[in-house]
């Protein structure tokens, strides 16, 4: 059985402060929840008070992105080994924000993930297709060469425990969620072509969650679906009351 995961990506919100106060409120309200596990990735400069918050461990404390170089002159960047140092046992790589808005390419995402791997961080590695991509009906093409190129390189061996991420770009952020039965039809895209690439048992043990304006009123159909082990949640995480009525209604 795929342990499900919830996992909130908070992008460029929260100070340190705000993040103690988070976790104050969100712990007490999942408490009940021992059977899933929970992921929470704040910017950088609150990575330090999540840890700190989260006493016990009881989350998974990502961050939202690293450079695939282990040093150099990358102003503004973060390695994996400072990752580590502090702490932080996961990290989100190819999130759309970072393909679309800062041109991050296949190559450089797959370089990242190698570097993830090898730094012994867990990658919830992203992939999703456009709009007009979609409507074209290029979906699956698109998921493939992401996935693909993504992954390159990388036998099953060594994929550890990573978790892809499927996110329409179409729908995050935008309030317009895939439907139940579209999330299933892509879920399963992506496990056969992990399957074609990896075998059975790599991909019936992969996680794939589904990103994209998940809700607390949606999220009951999403994960009653066999392929969906989890969600990313953006804008819904923010607020301790929605991101927990997220978990403990999945």
């Amino acid at each position: 059985m795929r342990r499900p995961l919830y996992a909130a990506n908070w992008k460029m919100h929260k100070t340190g402060a705000e993040t103690h106060m988070f976790f104050s409120e969100f712990l007490p309200a999942v408490s009940g929840r021992e059977d899933v596990e929970i992921m929470i990735a704040p910017p950088f400069t609150a990575l330090a008070d999540a840890l700190e918050a989260d006493e016990d461990g009881r989350i998974i404390i990502a961050a939202q992105n690293m450079h695939f170089e282990a040093k150099g002159a990358f102003t503004g960047e973060i390695s994996a080994a400072m990752l580590t140092e502090l702490g932080c046992p996961a990290v989100i790589l190819g999130h759309s924000e970072r393909r679309h808005v800062f041109g991050e390419t296949d190559a450089m995402i797959n370089k990242k993930i190698k570097a993830a791997l090898e730094a012994g961080l867990q990658p919830v590695f992203c992939i999703g297709e456009k709009l007009e991509q979609r409507e074209v009906g290029n979906t699956e093409t698109v998921l493939a060469e992401q996935l693909d190129a993504g992954l390159d390189g990388i036998g099953a061996g060594d994929l550890g425990e990573l978790v892809v991420a499927y996110e329409p770009v179409w729908a995050i952020g935008t309030g317009h969620t895939a439907s139940p039965e579209q999330a299933q039809e892509a879920h399963a895209f992506i496990r056969a072509q992990l399957e074609k690439n990896y075998g059975k048992a790599t991909a019936d043990a992969m996680r794939i969650l589904y990103g994209g304006s998940v809700k607390p009123g949606n999220i009951a159909d999403l994960m009653a679906r066999p392929d969906v082990d989890g969600v990313l949640v953006g804008g819904a995480s923010l607020e301790a009351e929605s991101f927990a009525a997220i978990v403990n209604n999945g």
